[in-house]
């Protein structure tokens, strides 16, 4: 079944993921959930929000880049991912105290897909969503325009 990306609301709806969603990052698999959530705000493909006691032990580590502000969920605070002797600076994001309206995100962490190895949700590896500020997972069923890409940001 697709999901138009234009059919998303704003601001974004919070619901359970219902396929298992992994991440792969050096060589290893480091997040394996069935309890995701998906964030979908109109013309972004979902941003899947894993819990953080799902990653393996010292996957997540504080990161010294600057906090974000979203207008609807609150302040971002960055994570480097570490496995298998590699490095990702700032490839992950949680809202450790999000507003009430995503009051569930709260010990979440979303993972931006282009710094992983592989995401997956069930056994469909994702595609990254164009662009470098957007997280989301691009699968078969998500429909667009997109945005992220090139000339699409002030959408």
């Amino acid at each position: 079944m697709s999901e138009n990306v234009w059919d998303y609301p704003r601001p974004p709806r919070l619901e359970p993921c219902k396929r298992r969603a992994r991440v792969e990052f050096g060589g290893q698999m480091i997040a394996d959930s069935s309890r995701a959530l998906r964030v979908l705000e109109t013309s972004h493909p979902p941003v899947i929000y894993i819990p953080a006691e799902d990653f393996i032990a010292g996957a997540l580590v504080p990161s010294d880049s600057s906090s974000t502000f979203c207008e609807f969920k609150g302040v971002a605070d960055y994570l480097d991912v570490s496995a298998g002797g590699k490095v990702a600076e700032a490839a992950a994001w949680t809202y450790p105290r999000p507003v009430d309206a995503y009051a569930s995100l709260a010990e979440h962490v979303a993972v931006y897909p282009e710094k992983m190895d592989r995401c997956l949700l069930d056994d469909e590896v994702v595609r990254a969503q164009e662009g470098d500020f957007y997280g989301g997972w691009v699968t078969d069923e998500i429909e667009g325009p997109l945005k992220g890409g090139p000339g699409t940001r002030g959408w």
